[in-house]
């Protein structure tokens, strides 16, 4: 990120807190058409090298498409790590003006990459695919609580998974038909399924939640889903290593991924052998299957080449 002004957002319900460095300027403007246009406009006068925008559990949405389509550098930020970075501050008061400004110094510190935001379409997928995986969550859920329902309680029950099942067929559908309905979307599909293990519903969450798979190298794609390790030392101290951070969805896609294909996989069930066989922990041994089978999959985009036993 080359050096210039960096502007740090803190999103709202009804407004936008906005901080610009290195000027100090502080402003607010409506979350809305009117406020994102005006923001817009007068931050395109500037020459930005970032905006900040802190995940707020949606809020922040049409806050980074309306400035990305304005053509500026957009970058939505992590709010647990903004939250750590203001507590090495010592910032311990709490304003939306003063978050816009750890947000704004966050991003001056840490130069993170500017990526290209999902298109509508893809957002929209991702919804979908969202909205499937809760869905899912609801039905196991109420199988749970069936198990130790009385009789009148079940039929509640009952009746409530026969609905969220018509749901989860009608999502399917959707799904589907987006999928299926885009040539591009369609062929890359097809290339993420043809490695054994992995189905379409693993390869539809990597299309709609990691669109940048096949466009970074191995290093950058398995720490954009949390499958990097990170070590921790100090002097002759060696701790263990450990992983986390990254987009947690598809991450969990990616560990079901790896279970299947480490039993009917050739290469990758070799792969995880080997690491049991010497002597590693088997969640450990899973972690890095997952991690080798996303950069097998980033690979198979890349090249643009369906699986075949060498890509391993």
């Amino acid at each position: 990120m080359d050096a210039g002004v960096i502007v740090g957002i803190d999103v709202s319900k009804a407004r936008l807190d906005v901080h610009v460095l290195p000027m100090e300027e502080k402003f607010a403007v409506a979350r809305d058409g009117d406020g994102i246009a005006a923001l817009a406009d007068r931050l395109t006068g500037l020459a930005v090298a970032a905006v900040g925008v802190e995940a707020t559990g949606g809020f922040e949405t049409i806050v980074a498409a309306g400035l990305a389509a304005a053509g500026l550098p957009v970058v939505v930020v992590n709010p647990a790590q903004v939250r750590a970075f203001a507590k090495a501050l010592g910032q311990r008061a709490k304003t939306d003006p003063i978050d816009a400004a750890v947000i704004a110094r966050f991003i001056m510190a840490t130069r993170p990459a500017i990526r290209a935001l999902p298109d509508e379409e893809t957002q929209l997928l991702a919804d979908l695919v969202a909205r499937r995986r809760q869905i899912v969550t609801m039905i196991g859920a109420e199988r749970q609580r069936e198990k130790r329902a009385p009789v009148r309680v079940r039929r509640s029950i009952q009746r409530l998974v026969k609905a969220l099942e018509t749901e989860l067929a009608s999502l399917d559908s959707d799904i589907d038909d987006s999928v299926r309905g885009s040539p591009a979307w369609r062929d890359k599909e097809d290339l993420l399924a043809s490695v054994p293990g992995v189905g379409k519903t693993v390869a539809r969450t990597l299309i709609a939640e990691l669109p940048e798979l096949g466009t970074l190298d191995r290093r950058q794609v398995a720490a954009l889903v949390g499958l990097a390790p990170f070590t921790r030392q100090s002097g002759q101290w060696r701790g263990k290593s450990f992983i986390g951070g990254g987009r947690t969805s598809v991450r969990a896609a990616l560990f079901i991924a790896a279970m299947v294909a480490a039993r009917h996989n050739p290469a990758l069930k070799a792969f995880r052998d080997k690491l049991v066989a010497a002597g590693k922990p088997k969640l450990v041994a899973l972690v890095a299957t997952a991690r080798k089978l996303v950069t097998i999959l980033n690979a198979i985009l890349r090249d643009r080449q369906p699986w075949r036993a060498q890509t391993a």
